[in-house]
Formats: C-alpha cells, sequence, structure tokens
C-alpha cells in the first residue's frame, strides 16, 4: 500500500528505514528470513512485512532481534523513536476516510449498531476487528490505526465532532458485559469534551427520522464539504454540494429530535449499570453454580458414610 493515514511520507520512510536496518543486521548475521522468525519466534511473513516496511513490529519484536543479531540494541532505540501512527496501515478502502480524519475541522455523523471508530475503546476495537481477522498482529495493528485517528479528536482545540447514535449501538454486545460498561464509560467521558456531542437516538421513539445507513458529513479546510457512508465491503464518498444540503437537513432535523447531550448522558449511564448489575448476577449465579456442587458433595459423603446397626428397643410385650 502506497498511501498511508496522515502524515504518510514521513510514516512511510520511517518504516522502510526501520525495515532496511532489520535486513541489514540479518543477512550480516547470515540469517533467511523463515530462520529469524523462528527464533523469535513468529512467522515468517512478519519478518517480511516489517522489513517492507509495511507492518508496524512491537518493542518486543526489536528487542528480540537486537539480541539474536547482536545489534547492541541498535532496533530497540531506533524503535523508540520512530512515530509509528503515520505507518500503520488501513484497509485500501478506508485510507481516504482516514487521510480526511487526520484533517478534518468538523464532522457531524449518525451511527448505528455499532460505536463510530472515533469513540471506540481499545477493547470494543479489538473485539469487533476479531470478529473478522485471524491474525493477532493484524488485529493488533488495526486497533493500533483506529486509535491512531482518534488522538487530535480527544485534545484542547480539536475538531468538531458531533454525532448520535442509534440506540442500538448501545444494545449492541460487542465484546461482553466488560468491553460494553468500558465503552459506555469512554462515551461518557469525551462526551464531556468542549468539542465533541454525543446524542442518542432511543429505540422507544420510531417517529425519529433516522437516515438508512451509517453516515458522516465532514467538513475540511478551505470549505471542502464530503459524505461518507459504507456498504458492506466498500466506502462511498459524494462532493456534490446538493447531496450535502439534503444530508445536512436530515440531519439536522436528526439531531433535534434526538435526546439532548445531558439526557443521552443520563440514558448511557443506565445502559452501563445494566451492564454492571447484569455481570454481577452472571457472577453470583457463577458462585452459585461452584456451591451447589459442594453442597451435594458433601451431602453425598454424608449418605455414603458407613452405617453400624444401633441397638433399638423392642416394644415391651403386655402380660396376657
Amino acid at each position: 500500500m502506497s498511501r498511508r493515514n496522515g502524515g504518510a511520507e514521513t510514516g512511510a520512510s520511517t518504516a522502510a528505514v526501520f525495515g532496511e536496518v532489520l535486513r541489514h543486521f540479518r543477512e550480516a548475521a547470515l540469517l533467511t528470513q523463515e530462520a529469524l522468525a523462528r527464533q523469535i519466534p513468529c512467522d515468517r511473513s512478519h519478518v517480511a512485512r516489517v522489513e517492507a516496511g509495511t507492518r508496524v513490529p512491537q518493542d518486543s519484536f526489536a528487542k528480540a532481534c537486537d539480541e539474536l543479531l547482536g545489534t547492541g540494541g541498535v532496533l530497540a532505540r531506533l524503535w523508540g523513536r520512530i512515530d509509528w501512527y503515520p505507518a500503520v496501515e488501513h484497509p485500501d478502502w478506508f485510507e481516504r476516510r482516514a487521510r480526511m480524519d487526520a484533517e478534518a475541522v468538523a464532522i457531524r455523523a449518525y451511527q448505528t449498531q455499532v460505536i463510530p471508530g472515533l469513540l471506540q475503546t481499545p477493547g470494543y476495537a479489538t473485539a469487533l476487528f476479531g470478529r473478522r481477522l485471524t491474525d493477532a498482529q493484524d488485529v493488533a495493528e488495526r486497533v493500533r490505526a483506529r486509535m491512531s485517528r482518534q488522538q487530535r479528536f480527544l485534545v484542547d482545540g480539536g475538531p468538531f465532532y458531533l454525532v448520535v447514535l442509534d440506540e442500538s449501538c448501545l444494545r449492541h454486545m460487542v465484546g461482553g458485559l466488560e468491553v460494553m460498561r468500558e465503552q459506555c464509560e469512554h462515551l461518557l467521558a469525551v462526551g464531556r469534551l468542549p468539542n465533541i456531542r454525543v446524542q442518542i437516538a432511543p429505540s422507544n421513539r420510531p417517529e425519529i427520522d433516522r437516515p438508512d445507513t451509517s453516515l458522516s458529513l465532514i467538513e475540511l479546510p478551505g470549505g471542502e464539504r464530503w459524505v461518507y457512508s459504507e456498504s458492506l465491503d466498500r466506502g462511498h464518498f459524494s462532493d456534490d454540494p446538493a447531496i450535502f444540503t439534503q444530508h445536512m437537513r436530515t440531519y439536522d432535523v436528526l439531531r433535534a429530535d434526538a435526546l439532548s447531550a445531558p439526557q443521552s448522558a443520563a440514558l448511557i449511564s443506565d445502559v452501563r449499570e445494566g451492564y454492571e448489575a447484569h455481570d454481577q448476577r452472571a457472577a453470583a449465579r457463577g458462585d452459585l453454580d461452584q456451591e451447589q456442587p459442594q453442597r451435594r458433595q458433601r451431602r453425598g459423603l454424608h449418605r455414603n458414610r458407613p452405617r453400624f446397626p444401633r441397638r433399638r428397643p423392642h416394644p415391651r410385650q403386655q402380660d396376657p
């Protein structure tokens, strides 16, 4: 992939430099990529992609290579000086949107079913990517890329991010109770930032006119405005002013009809407490499930004790 997220050229060059240095020391040690991979251990393809500058290594990878190749810690020091976020790759169809996130001055979004990427926790994103990716390293890279997109929105003076979440985003279970509880807490936290507003379109309000799909209205420097939406396997962009105006009007009505930010925070808190209570009940059931076999075992031991005959008094016979 030739283009990358935010600061593309710098990210690509630094990742490539790390890969070239690794290749230099590997070849000097007379090791093939496969031989090095066996000693780390990892897949040969992982070594190949790091050397090509298309895979972000962990610091443990750099330290292991230093030790195996006798570099004197060169790779670990180089790893620590590289800003790896720009070097994280996105799927081909999403690169364009990732670049827009890196430049946007304002984003207005509507989301259904899942929490939008700019608001996800690492645990939520990991569970989401884990549904369709089998390689743990691929999942970790996608999560790192997603977290990197969020950074400029979570600092003072960050771009405006106004989002309306369908209530299904809160109810759709991703990653389990603990992940969902942390995700709700994160929504409450970021919703208090001056540049972010989170509103909920509640499920018990069928009269609310909701878009047919998740979408984002993106404003870029210089006045460019784009409508972005996603289908199953690709992203769709339009900079047609008429289309943008149409969706902006629909979105303005949606925000007006949705719960206010304080009301939405109260609903998110209720959902979070529901996940917490459900988790506590599950834990209590687990303790009970452990206690029941112990009780049965004690009763079994009681029933299985050897029994000794006891002398019982015979009924007194009456004299004739």
